[in-house]
């Protein structure tokens, strides 16, 4: 009687409610689940109950019964799916409702790359509704609730729509406004949501850690009078852990890939990451394929680990150290013959390790807008039939290993964003806790203004990082970096392999430390 009860009332807290025949044999299927696990199956039991088609609120014991073989059925799938690479034009679309609170899965088939005008619109929306919902979730933000003592929320804010202060006309102080920067006339800024646009003025702002361009949603507090927002500070919306949002969400799996809920919930997965110790992943970006040097370079790295073969080599453009014009593409193409030549050498690194290759803004590929796809199929034919475990990506793509998501990113970021921001950080020498800082608070990898940096607006979601993945390589020629934060997520850049005394990356999944490499003289 109380599993019953305690099913009812989880299925209440998502707004449902059972019949007497669906919560008696749900009683009887978990009360066979040991009480470590409990929790985990009805958490998934009730998402996938929502993802049904349902009619009603109240649930029948058909619906519950579906919910429990599809979830039976996905457990034993997600356990032979310990490694994968996913696509950016792969990555599952969900837009947040805001009525009911919850994630929905976009059904759209064949999805234009060149859209019409509305989807440009649509794309800041969505990015605006995520970090809306998760602002307001946070401890500063969440209104007080009913069983609060007096004073007890006494610190807690409440956020303004740009309606409000358009909606106005008394001077109105002390306001924390969630918006975008935008330029809509030149050295004029505005904040815009989804509910209207006012000018801002930023003579006199304070600027807290993060790098804010055009196009960066912030919380702005000030005071609006005659029609403007006098800013007196500017900051990032508030972030937080995967784990946090899974607490909210269920176990969706937002990240990609062939499981249908997110690895994290696998405890199989977890147990082969735990035991495989020596599982290391190799990471390097610039790889100048067409210098005798680098290719030297490489030799010494893979005599190195052909005794101890990494489970992945993870290699990021540009693979040419310049354009060479009409010879470019056949120049790669040489040259990734002669690195399959080379990783043949050592029998131990073809047959126990992966070769990921991510392409740079400088590689070949229709156009420079992001996402980017694989390398061409011309050029890589020789090297895939040599190398059986050579992958050819997307930039950005996703790895996923054991109950890990990783996301690799190959831009020259750092330099960009701070080319275009409003303010330069006064701290330069910290400029990588700044970067990083924004890049998670935006949940949005390439947080540029579209003129800098085009994005197709239909996929825009491959560039999101929410749920916050466990690392995210962002491989840039700025220099080498790893940047921790309280959230669970490691960001690191692993630097200009040819340009920085060839120095790499070394990530350890089971224990998830990363080692700074460098290849002597």
């Amino acid at each position: 009687m109380a599993t019953r009860t305690k099913i009812v009332k989880a299925f209440k807290l998502h707004g449902l409610s059972l019949q007497s025949e669906a919560s008696r044999f749900l009683g009887e299927v978990l009360s066979t689940v040991g009480e470590k696990d409990y929790d985990g199956w009805l958490d998934r039991i009730i998402e996938y109950v929502h993802k049904q088609p349902l009619s009603s609120t109240l649930i029948s014991k058909d619906i519950v019964e579906t919910a429990v073989q599809e979830c039976s059925d996905q457990t034993d799938e997600v356990s032979d799916n310990a490694f994968n690479v996913i696509s950016a034009f792969e990555v599952p679309r969900y837009k947040y409702n805001n009525d009911k609170k919850k994630f929905l899965k976009c059904t759209t088939k064949n999805v234009h790359l060149h859209p019409e005008a509305p989807s440009r619109s649509e794309m800041f929306r969505e990015q605006y509704m995520i970090i809306f919902q998760r602002t307001i979730r946070h401890d500063l933000f969440a209104p007080p609730s009913a069983a609060a003592q007096p004073g007890e929320n006494s610190t807690k804010y409440r956020i303004k729509r740009v309606e409000f202060l358009l909606g106005s006309t008394a001077k109105l102080g002390k306001l924390i406004v969630l918006g975008m920067i935008a330029q809509i006339k030149e050295g004029k800024y505005y904040l815009e949501d989804c509910t209207g646009v006012v000018q801002v003025d930023l003579s006199n702002t304070k600027y807290h850690t993060g790098l804010f361009t055009e196009n960066c949603f912030v919380l702005a507090e000030g005071l609006y009078e005659d029609g403007i927002f006098h800013v007196d500070a500017i900051g990032c919306p508030p972030a937080e852990p995967a784990q946090v949002t899974r607490n909210y969400f269920g176990n969706i799996n937002f990240f990609g890939g062939p499981s249908k809920i997110a690895v994290s919930a696998s405890e199989k997965m977890r147990t082969i990451e735990e035991e495989n110790q020596e599982a290391m992943f190799v990471i390097l970006s610039d790889v100048w394929l067409d210098l005798p040097r680098v290719i030297a370079k490489l030799r010494v790295l893979f005599h190195g680990y052909h005794t101890t073969p990494p489970t992945l080599f993870i290699f990021c453009g540009n693979f040419i150290s310049e354009s060479y014009g009409p010879k470019h593409s056949s120049l790669l193409r040489e040259s990734l013959n002669n690195l399959a030549d080379l990783i043949s050498e050592y029998p131990s690194l073809v047959e126990c390790s992966r070769f990921l290759f991510v392409p740079g803004p400088r590689d070949p590929g229709p156009g420079n807008i992001l996402p980017r796809p694989p390398l061409p199929s011309c050029l890589t034919e020789e090297i895939r039939t040599k190398i059986p475990f050579a992958i050819f990506a997307t930039n950005p793509c996703r790895i996923q290993y054991c109950t890990q998501e990783i996301m690799v990113f190959r831009e020259d970021l750092v330099n960009k964003m701070c080319r275009n921001c409003i303010k330069l950080p006064t701290e330069l020498g910290d400029i990588p806790a700044h970067f990083v800082k924004t890049i998670i608070s935006q949940t949005h990898i390439c947080p540029l203004p579209p003129h800098v940096r085009p994005v197709y607006w239909n996929y825009d979601n491959a560039l999101r990082i929410y749920p916050l993945p466990d690392m995210i390589i962002l491989a840039d020629k700025y220099r080498s970096y790893v940047q921790p934060t309280t959230l669970d997520c490691i960001c690191l850049n692993p630097g200009s392999f040819s340009m920085n005394d060839y120095c790499f990356k070394v990530y350890w999944p089971s224990s998830k430390e990363v080692e700074d490499s460098k290849i002597q003289d």
